[in-house]
């Protein structure tokens, strides 16, 4: 088992794969937007997909149970609190990067030339300097207006007013009329 580790190249590969998560997640996501809870589960939930994707491409696995294990996946996401578009896109960048890299068959210069091409496309079509007048923060509120859903406009011009920065769009993430509160992503030019 161990000479098997050693020949087949999953070593070299596993060091891809963390060298090209670390770019990603570490060096442009974190950088980018600091939420270390993410960094932390894309990181982990990367390492752990090159296992699994390892040993089920050393065996017999049908598309059946492939369907499966991304049924389970949905499950996650169902059951987890909302997360917002860029942070699932480098979730599933780093996901799609132990995917990469795990898959045998292909050569370590093959996959490092996709695994290059990946990381320049997301370094490019999420820097800074590419959507420059647009940023986002997520924001709790102690008071829930009464039509905060109903005006649409109102509740853009309130955000604008209280953050003191030209609100272009807002998520409500979650309202608790019990506590009064809101939790919500605001979008903003800066």
């Amino acid at each position: 088992m161990l000479e098997h580790i050693l020949t087949s190249g999953i070593i070299e590969r596993f060091a891809l794969n963390i060298v090209a998560m670390t770019i990603l997640v570490f060096g442009f996501f974190y950088r980018r937007y600091r939420d270390k809870e993410l960094v932390t589960a894309a990181s982990l939930f990367n390492i752990f997909a090159f296992g699994v994707l390892t040993i089920l491409g050393s065996v017999e696995f049908s598309l059946a149970a492939g369907f499966g294990l991304f049924a389970i996946l949905a499950l996650f996401t169902l059951r987890s609190e909302q997360i917002t578009k860029i942070e699932i896109t480098y979730f599933f960048g780093a996901v799609a990067i132990a995917v990469i890299c795990s898959i045998q068959g292909t050569t370590l210069l093959f996959v490092g030339a996709v695994i290059t091409l990946v990381l320049l496309g997301a370094y490019t079509f999420d820097h800074p300097r590419i959507l420059k007048s647009v940023d986002g923060i997520k924001i709790t509120l102690d008071k829930i207006e009464h039509d905060a859903l109903s005006n649409p406009n109102k509740m853009r011009s309130d955000l604008s007013e209280r953050l003191g920065v030209e609100v272009m769009s807002y998520q409500i993430v979650a309202l608790n009329y019990i506590t009064d509160m809101a939790q919500i992503s605001v979008f903003y030019r800066k």
